[in-house]
């Protein structure tokens, strides 16, 4: 496994809490909401230069306090999708993974020591081995 560089940030809220967040992040940042695949829950992906950099998830349904307040998870671009899940069954990790549909996206989902949740995600049209 490889990573090469982070890859987004996601920030969790409740829906009422979008339209305020996303003019933050266009107006202070200048990010532009984009492209982003259906999912469960409302939400936004700003880019910069072409690529999703802040993800906003409205998969709360009331504000609350988490081990990481309102960020979600971190997530890391990365390669070797194959060498990745077997280092983690080696080292007893417990992990998740999820295809994102309609995508080459496919994602591992892990927690760190402090419980933050680390998104590893793979482009399986740039892995090498089979996946």
């Amino acid at each position: 496994m490889s990573i090469s560089g982070l890859n987004h940030y996601t920030i969790r809220c409740v829906p009422g809490d979008l339209p305020e967040i996303v003019g933050f992040y266009s107006k202070v940042l200048r990010l532009v909401p984009g492209a982003r695949p259906t999912m469960p829950r409302p939400g936004y992906w700003l880019y910069g230069e072409g690529q999703p950099i802040v993800h906003l998830y409205a998969s709360l349904d009331e504000r609350v306090d988490g081990p990481t307040g309102a960020l979600d998870h971190i997530s890391f671009r990365t390669h070797g999708l194959a060498e990745t899940r077997a280092f983690l069954k080696s080292e007893g990790i417990v992990y998740d993974e999820f295809p994102l549909p309609g995508t080459k996206i496919h994602q591992i989902f892990l927690k760190d020591p402090m419980g933050l949740k680390i998104e590893l995600t793979f482009d399986l049209a740039e892995e090498k081995s089979d996946v």
